[in-house]
This record gives C-alpha cells, structure tokens and sequence, in this order.
C-alpha cells in the first residue's frame, strides 16, 4: 500500500493490525501496526446515536509517553485528522 504526506511520497507500508472488539453500530478496538511508522498502538472508535447524527469519539493509546511523543512529532495528528476530514467528505455526500 503507498502512503503520501501532503508533498512527499513516503513509500510503501505494511498494515498488519488485528481487531480485537466489534460491537456493530458501537465500537471498533483495533490495533495499529503500520510498519515502519507506527507499531503497538490501540485505536479505539466508539459510535453514540444522538437523534439524527451519530457522536463519534476516537482514541489512540500508545505504549509509553515517550512513543506517543515521537508519533507526534512524526505528524500523527494532521496524518488522523486529514484521514476524518476525507471520511467526513464520503460521509456528506
């Protein structure tokens, strides 16, 4: 699979991660192992009906401070953040 940041081509990653919880309309609990950039990270995705839209709470655990630390300065933030932008495009349509 490639993977492009805003300007430069990175190049090829490994995805290798395993869900460990679904619960249909409710929760996602994956890991995160996007090799070489990202290993050992649990991503959690809870989903709330609230009337006509759905509350959306999206969480990242990582190992240690240290490791969320390096995964920030790498961009995890904007590299999330631009993924839900592009969901919340589908999601409109």
């Amino acid at each position: 699979m490639e993977v492009f940041n805003a300007n430069t081509r990175w190049g090829e990653f490994i995805s290798e991660g395993v869900y460990k919880e679904i619960i249909e309309l409710e929760k996602i609990i994956t890991s995160a192992d996007f090799k070489p950039m990202t290993e050992n990270v649990e991503l959690i995705a809870l989903f709330k009906a609230d009337g006509e839209q759905t509350k959306f709470t999206f969480s990242v655990i990582h190992a240690t401070e240290e490791y969320c630390k390096q995964q920030e300065e790498m961009g995890f933030y904007n590299g999330w953040g631009s993924a839900f932008e592009r969901l919340k495009v589908i999601v409109e349509d």
